[in-house]
């Protein structure tokens, strides 16, 4: 599968962005997708994950009831809401797929398909 994420751009704090990952080459509802991010001169973090068939869902405590992720199954898309944005959460966002059913499927380590990053900067 391929992957394709968009929607990165400049927003002041407390503003929102709506991240894409368009695939192609395989169904999105077959894997497990999520976002991470890496901020400069930090490590790649999970932001936030679906697992294969949708029953599970996961989002960092950092982001927690400000982030929402979901997937159009029609468009083969998954989307990234961020509202309330911070400056904490300017990052380069990548979108990644699992094609296998896991417990973690939250941990970085377990995806093996990555799309390029799209770059978030949110001003204070």
């Amino acid at each position: 599968v391929q992957l394709q994420a968009s929607g990165g751009g400049l927003v002041q704090a407390g503003g929102s962005l709506r991240l894409s990952c368009a695939a192609s080459g395989g169904t999105l509802s077959r894997y497990s997708t999520g976002w991470f991010r890496q901020a400069p001169g930090k490590e790649r973090e999970v932001v936030a994950a679906i697992r294969r068939g949708g029953s599970n869902i996961y989002y960092a405590d950092s982001v927690k009831g400000r982030f929402t992720i979901s997937r159009d199954n029609a468009e083969n898309t998954v989307y990234l809401q961020m509202n309330s944005l911070k400056p904490g959460d300017t990052a380069v966002y990548y979108c990644a797929a699992d094609a296998y059913y896991r417990d973690n499927y939250y941990s970085e380590k377990m995806y093996n398909y990555w799309g390029q990053g799209t770059e978030v900067t949110v001003s204070s």
